[in-house]
């Protein structure tokens, strides 16, 4: 029989689906009239939107003037690859700046015709002007919604986070306003129309918001894998705004990197003018000591001697000067990067050694990076201390690697050392002073050329600062594509005609579908063949007992209603007691069962109320009834006597309660044991009825354990909260007899569909 009326159920529901879009008519007229109009005005409101683009082209480190000084270009590190210029070409940095440079933290827009609005750049006609930190500070976008009329009067209203802050009318214009945030002047431009009303809305922001959004609006590309060249793109209405954007973008993008680099080459520079100053004070040193070994030993005829045996062994004179400068030139870089108050400083690149100038390239570089983050971000950063932690292993493996390639050069330089004695031992008839002579002269000889170096390297730099050319060359300016992008206004409407013939069967649908709770008393019965025991419609008065004797709304007068039907169920004289249960919490279980125990005993029986819920007590609360011992006490020791735990209702006379008490650790066991047959034996001498209000069925197994002791089981269910589903989980346990003589009672109806609503109602 419950296999009939589910499939009739499900029949009746697909046939009303499409019933009900045939009773909805209007619905579908009133849809496409509407979402036809919408279409129409959403056309109008659509101003055409442009693509603009530029082509910037990437040059590589060293294609330029300064490829001529040879090593030069070992000074710093080599180009970037186009990836990592695309990230410094779109970063906040720059995007900040650009918002600053162009003041497009300050967004006008303008009213261009019916319902149309479109932004005004450059020539908007008024402007908000402010001192130069509250963009920097600006935790809020503002929103300024001026008015002036023709006698220059000005209505202004500021917002943040849609509420208003700050309100002035008929002011004269500049007209400064008050706000939480700073002050701010309200100012005419030169597109001003004097003489005629203009209604703008200005959204004023910081430059880090204006940046946030620059990122969202402008997008990049590679055409090509193996080119240098980056496309930016950004889709506007206003073309103007976006090719000065555009533009703005590369050229602070090259300014960012002629910046970078004038600051590593002047680094380099004052570290050579450093050692230049250094090795001066050496090589003064050693000339002076040629001159006083000349003044002392008389040396004049045999210098040419000396020349003479120099020349012979020139080849090992060369390969040991070069030696030695190497070396010496390793140990300034060593010294250089050993110094704690270089840490986190460019390094110059400045040995021979190809490996280890490409490592401190590497470094210099994610030094710059580091340096751009601090512009924007704490020291303290998540970021920042994660570039400081790859710095310093960076800075570990070079300091390794430079040690390793001085200790290599120190013991090339002594092997051409030893191999110099073994030369000097076979030349026994030239004079030891010669020799002496030979060895100063040699010292001066290599700080002379070490010198020399860094005299050439000082002016490779000088000229690498005054050229300092931009990474970026521009290959296209930003320039238009011909044809809008936007969609045909035609085509926005036939949109919305669609729409609007899809809306009402698809809100219709999911109403039906999605909502998958039942929303009247009809409903309940279509589904189900259980008893309907009665409805119960929403109380409005926030009162937990209402089934009183003084109380004849409709929501009492329901209750009396169901006592009726239960008077008629309960057709035996020894059924007293009433189970009333649901699937889960929430479906007013305990509201029904404090309200039908009043009702009860309203006809002058003696009832009582019994909160067998112990997993989720809830009667001390409803019913403001504070115990001292509860049902879960007296079931768990013998101690406590029945009378200690029976409680009288003041409100309703003859009505008793047995509260819960305090949650067990063993509820199950609990409610299963031999005590609670004997105490509702003894129960039933005392009262007429036995109202118990149980555990929810759908989410612990204690009513069904509980179903021993009653005579009738009440299920509530809830409209719009209880699921289908469980419609079919109470027709089930009828089917199976689970719990004995099963009803239902509806809860939440509306009263103008109750059964019997407003007959005799004073309320």
């Amino acid at each position: 029989m419950s296999t009939n009326k589910k499939n009739r159920a499900d029949f009746i529901n697909f046939r009303h689906l499409f019933s009900s879009y045939l009773s909805h008519w209007y619905l579908f007229a009133i849809s496409v009239v509407v979402f036809g109009a919408l279409g129409y005005l959403y056309s109008r409101t659509k101003n055409p939107v442009y693509d603009v683009r530029a082509n910037v082209l990437i040059q590589e480190e060293g294609n330029n003037l300064l490829s001529n000084f040879g090593s030069l270009g070992e000074l710093f590190g080599s180009g970037a690859k186009v990836d990592d210029e695309i990230f410094r070409l779109t970063s906040h940095s720059i995007y900040r700046d650009v918002a600053k440079n162009l003041g497009i933290n300050k967004i006008h827009i303008v009213r261009s015709g019916f319902l149309k609005h479109e932004l005004a750049y450059p020539d908007f006609p008024v402007d908000v002007t402010c001192d130069a930190s509250i963009p920097d500070t600006l935790s809020s976008t503002l929103s300024f919604k001026i008015n002036i009329n023709k006698k220059g009067l000005a209505d202004v209203t500021v917002k943040a986070k849609k509420e208003t802050i700050a309100e002035v009318e008929d002011m004269a214009v500049p007209a400064t306003i008050d706000t939480p945030y700073g002050k701010f002047t309200v100012v005419k431009t030169k597109y001003y129309p004097e003489g005629e009303s203009v209604k703008t809305t200005i959204a004023f922001m910081s430059y880090g918001s204006a940046a946030e959004k620059l990122a969202e609006d402008i997008g990049s590309d590679i055409p090509s894998r193996k080119g240098n060249v980056i496309t930016l793109f950004i889709n506007t209405e206003n073309p103007e705004y976006g090719r000065d954007l555009l533009n703005d973008v590369i050229a602070t993008y090259n300014n960012h990197g002629i910046t970078d680099n004038n600051m590593q080459t002047t680094k380099t520079l004052e570290f050579i003018e450093d050692r230049l100053v250094s090795i001066g004070h050496d090589l003064n040193e050693a000339e002076t000591n040629i001159r006083k070994f000349k003044e002392n030993n008389s040396l004049v005829a045999f210098e040419y001697e000396a020349q003479y045996q120099t020349e012979k062994r020139g080849k090992i004179e060369e390969a040991l000067l070069a030696a030695q400068t190497n070396a010496d030139i390793l140990k300034m870089t060593l010294d250089f990067f050993k110094d704690p108050a270089n840490k986190y400083s460019l390094v110059p690149v400045s040995v021979d050694e190809k490996g280890i100038a490409a490592a401190i390239s590497e470094y210099n570089t994610v030094v710059l990076k580091r340096i751009d983050l601090l512009e924007n971000a704490s020291p303290g950063s998540l970021t920042v201390r994660s570039l400081e932690t790859q710095l310093d292993a960076m800075r570990e493996n070079l300091r390794t690697s430079l040690e390793r390639t001085y200790d290599n050069a120190l013991v090339t330089l002594n092997d051409f050392k030893k191999e110099h004695e073994a030369v000097l031992g076979r030349m026994g008839q030239v004079p030891n002073q010669e020799y002496e002579y030979v060895d100063l002269r040699r010292q001066q000889e290599i700080k002379q050329q070490l010198y020399l170096f860094l005299l050439q390297r000082k002016e490779e730099t000088s000229i690498m600062l005054a050229n300092a050319l931009p990474k970026g060359v521009v290959v296209d300016e930003a320039y238009v594509l011909s044809d809008p992008i936007s969609i045909n206004s035609k085509i926005y409407i036939v949109i919305f005609l669609l729409l609007g013939l899809l809306f009402p069967p698809v809100c219709l649908y999911l109403r039906k579908v999605i909502r998958n709770r039942f929303d009247s008393r009809t409903e309940v019965e279509d589904a189900i063949t259980t008893p309907i025991l009665g409805e119960m419609c929403a109380d409005r008065s926030g009162k937990t007992l209402i089934a009183t004797a003084e109380n004849h709304s409709s929501s009492a007068e329901l209750f009396r209603l169901i006592r009726s039907n239960l008077l008629f169920m309960l057709n035996n004289a020894d059924d007293k007691v009433v189970l009333l249960t649901s699937t889960t919490s929430g479906e007013g279980k305990s509201f029904i069962s404090i309200n039908l125990a009043a009702s009860l005993a309203l006809l002058g029986k003696k009832v009582l109320l019994v909160g067998m819920d112990i997993r989720k007590p809830r009667l001390n609360e409803y019913l403001s009834i504070s115990t001292r011992f509860g049902l879960t006490q007296y079931l768990s020791t013998d101690s406590i006597q029945l009378d200690q735990i029976i409680n009288h209702v003041p409100e309703v006379k003859g009505l008793d309660v047995i509260t819960s008490g305090p949650v067990p650790p063993n509820p199950a066991e609990l409610l299963a044991s031999e005590k609670v047959d004997e105490l509702f034996q003894q129960l039933r001498t005392m009262y007429d009825f036995i109202v118990v209000d149980s555990a929810p069925v759908g989410m612990v197994s204690d009513t069904f354990t509980l179903s021993r002791i009653s005579d009738a089981t009440i299920y509530v269910c809830r409209i719009n909260y209880t699921p289908l589903s469980d419609l079919k989980f109470i027709q089930d346990i009828y089917d199976e007899n689970r719990l004995k003589k099963l009803s239902v009672v509806v809860n939440g109806t509306t009263t103008k569909k109750a059964y019997g609503y407003g007959y005799g109602s004073e309320q």
